[in-house]
C-alpha cells in the first residue's frame, strides 16, 4: 500500500486553496478597478453647464481643487478630523481591549457583545440618536438646564465637536476589537517577567506591552484613519450644511451640481490623500519599531 508524502499533501492543499481564492480575488479586482478607472477618465474631462460634461484629457479640475482656498480647507479639515478621532479612538480603546482581552471574567462574552452591538446599527440611525442628544432641546441641553448648570442651550449640533464625537462612537469598537486580538496574542507570561524583574505597571506598559502590540496598534489606527476620512453620514447629519468634509463634498458634485468631472478629480484626491498618509504612517512607525527592536 502506498503513502501519500506529507509534502505532497501540504502542496496540493496549497493549489486548491489558490484556486479557491481566484475567483473572488478576480470579482475584487474588477469591481474595484474597473470603476477607479471609469472615475479617473472622467475627471479628465471638462464640465460645461448644461452639457454635462465634454470629453477632453485635461487636468483643470485637480488645479481647480489646489488653487481655491475653500476646497483645500476642506482637505485639512478632513485629515484634522480624521487625526483627531483616531487618537481618541487609540487612547480609549487601547485600555478597554487589554480588559477585554485579559480578563477571565464569565461576563467576557457581554463585554464583546456590548463592544459589537453599535456595529449593528447603520452610522445613519447612529447619527441621528445623536441628534436627539445634542440639539438646543436635546437630552443634553435639557439635563444641564435642569440642574440649573446654564441658562441657554449650548451649541453642539452642526459643529466639529458633534461630528468628532459621532465619528469617534462609529469607529471606537474598530480600534477595540483589532487591539483586543493583537493584545490576547501576546503572552501573559512576558508581562508577569516584566513585573517579576522590577518594573511598574507604566514601565511595563512602555517597554513590553506597547512594543509587541505596536504592529497590530499601526492595523487598528490606519482602519480608523481611512474610515473616518470616508466618513460621509455622521458629517452630513451632525456637521451640517456649513460642516464640509472629503465625502460628503464629493457627493455633492455628483449628485447636486452634476458635476461629474469635479467629482472624480476630488475622489481621487481623497483617495490618493489617504493612500499617502497610511503608508507614510506605516513606514513611519514601521522604520521604527525595526530600528529599536520590540523589547527596546
Amino acid at each position: 500500500m502506498s503513502t501519500i508524502a506529507p509534502e505532497a499533501v501540504a502542496g496540493g492543499r496549497t493549489r486548491l486553496a489558490g484556486l479557491l481564492v481566484v475567483p473572488a480575488t478576480l470579482f475584487v479586482a474588477l469591481m474595484l478597478i474597473g470603476p477607479l478607472a471609469i472615475l479617473f477618465r472622467y475627471s479628465l474631462n471638462k464640465f460645461v453647464p448644461g452639457q454635462f460634461m465634454v470629453d477632453a484629457l485635461v487636468i483643470e479640475n485637480y488645479i481647480k481643487f489646489f488653487t481655491d482656498g475653500y476646497y483645500l480647507n476642506v482637505l485639512i479639515r478632513t485629515v484634522r478630523v480624521s487625526v483627531i478621532c483616531t487618537l481618541a479612538c487609540l487612547v480609549m480603546g487601547f485600555p478597554l481591549a487589554y480588559v477585554l482581552a485579559r480578563t477571565q471574567s464569565r461576563f467576557k462574552n457581554l463585554m464583546v457583545i456590548a463592544v459589537v452591538l453599535p456595529l449593528f446599527v447603520g452610522n445613519a440611525v447612529r447619527a441621528a440618536g445623536w441628534m436627539t442628544i445634542f440639539g438646543s432641546k436635546g437630552a443634553f441641553n435639557a439635563s444641564l438646564m435642569a440642574l440649573g448648570l446654564i441658562d441657554q442651550p449650548l451649541e453642539i449640533m452642526y459643529t466639529e465637536n458633534a461630528v468628532l464625537i459621532g465619528i469617534i462612537a462609529v469607529n471606537l469598537p474598530f480600534m477595540v476589537l483589532t487591539l483586543q486580538s493583537v493584545i490576547e496574542g501576546i503572552p501573559r507570561n512576558v508581562e508577569e517577567a516584566a513585573f517579576s524583574l522590577g518594573a511598574g505597571p507604566a514601565a511595563m506598559f512602555r517597554r513590553v506591552l506597547w512594543p509587541l502590540a505596536l504592529p497590530g496598534t499601526l492595523a487598528g489606527t490606519i482602519l480608523t484613519f481611512i474610515l473616518a476620512m470616508n466618513a460621509y453620514a455622521t458629517p452630513v447629519l451632525l456637521g451640517g450644511p456649513k460642516f464640509q468634509m472629503m465625502g460628503p463634498l464629493v457627493y455633492g458634485q455628483f449628485a447636486q451640481q452634476n458635476n461629474w468631472p469635479f467629482g472624480g478629480a476630488i475622489s481621487f484626491i481623497l483617495m490618493t490623500s489617504t493612500i499617502l498618509l497610511t503608508m507614510g504612517a506605516h513606514l513611519i512607525v514601521q522604520g521604527r519599531y525595526r530600528s529599536n527592536g520590540p523589547a527596546a
